[in-house]
């Protein structure tokens, strides 16, 4: 179904009309919590420019892209949506609710979509799913109170050993609110949680604390932050033989342990689709929010050995995929 997602994603925006060559050129912001990535990893920011080349939307020839990360400095959020906003985009991508917020407040004009939304009625952005109203539209994934449970009770079935479980977050709410969550299960699942919050970019220090504290297992908090770093946060759980689980299927395929959630790249899909939408006239208000339905299990078993981590049988057959 994931892959599904990404395949539909790629052919609407690939049998689209081509944009029309008005000689305008359309501009496209992107508002980000997390530091500036490596070009090589996948986010949002940098896969929804490449699928609207599709579209006839192509950066440098009639498509101009404005990227504002903030590098984990929340309070810099505000400023740089209004920067956005000062250089007059024609449609603004929020990446998290830690951007959405700071771009609603900045325009109630310039379309906003979310890449991604958490529980955007509860947290105010729009009104419904169905009926968005106002200028934000765009993909939900599921609230942190949902996932996060199910991720930390994944790790413990991958590790049954692990009593004592590191838990990298950040100073985002979100982040808050899964930590408010897996604490609520924790003494259920018969673990200790050491919460380490990321401080700007000291990820080694982190991973000091977390084995100064004799963590045996590592949950990666599902966070724009933390993925935007996943090479390094990946590396450091192999030296610090950490078994690790992540928040999107595509870091397991490049190292992680183990991930559950749905596709970063069929979801950024959607996000292009309704850029392309906007861009050719529809409100915002008239678009639904779409929220993924499907998520993948990926156990990657090379890094698993690599470690010396045996998974169980058990959860090697729930897996939707496994790295061999």
């Amino acid at each position: 179904m994931v892959l599904l997602i990404s395949c539909v994603a790629l052919f609407a925006l690939g049998s689209s009309v081509q944009a029309q060559q008005t000689g305008r050129v359309y501009r496209l912001g992107f508002l980000s919590p997390a530091a500036t990535p490596d070009p090589a990893i996948p986010t949002t920011s940098t896969l929804v420019p490449k699928l609207l080349r599709d579209s006839g939307y192509v950066e440098g020839r009639n498509l101009e892209v404005h990227r504002r990360f903030a590098a984990g400095k929340l309070d810099r959020l505000p400023q740089l949506a209004k920067e956005l906003v000062d250089l007059r985009m024609d449609v603004i991508v929020a990446v998290s609710p830690t951007a959405i917020k700071p771009a609603q407040d900045a325009t109630k004009s310039i379309p906003i979509v979310m890449g991604f939304g958490k529980d955007p009625v509860r947290d105010g952005f729009i009104a419904s799913l169905a009926k968005p109203g106002g200028n934000i539209t765009g993909v939900v994934v599921a609230p942190e109170d949902v996932l996060s449970g199910k991720r930390l009770e994944l790790l413990k079935d991958a590790v049954p050993r692990a009593n004592t479980i590191g838990v990298l977050a950040t100073n985002e709410a979100s982040s808050k609110l899964q930590i408010a969550e897996v604490l609520k299960i924790a003494p259920a699942l018969g673990v200790q949680l050491i919460v380490v919050e990321l401080q700007k970019t000291e990820y080694e220090r982190a991973f000091a604390t977390l084995a100064a504290e004799k963590a045996n297992a590592l949950f990666v908090l599902a966070s724009p932050i933390l993925n935007a770093s996943r090479d390094r946060i990946i590396q450091l759980a192999a030296k610090h033989r950490l078994p690790a689980l992540y928040e999107w299927p595509e870091q397991a395929d490049v190292g992680g342990m183990m991930a559950y959630g749905s596709s970063l790249a069929g979801l950024s899909g959607r996000v292009a689709w309704y850029v392309e939408r906007i861009l050719k006239g529809t409100k915002p208000s008239e678009l639904p929010v779409e929220q993924p339905t499907k998520f993948e299990l990926v156990i990657n078993l090379k890094t698993a050995k690599q470690i010396g981590l045996t998974i169980p049988p058990n959860v090697l057959a729930r897996a939707d995929r496994v790295i061999r």
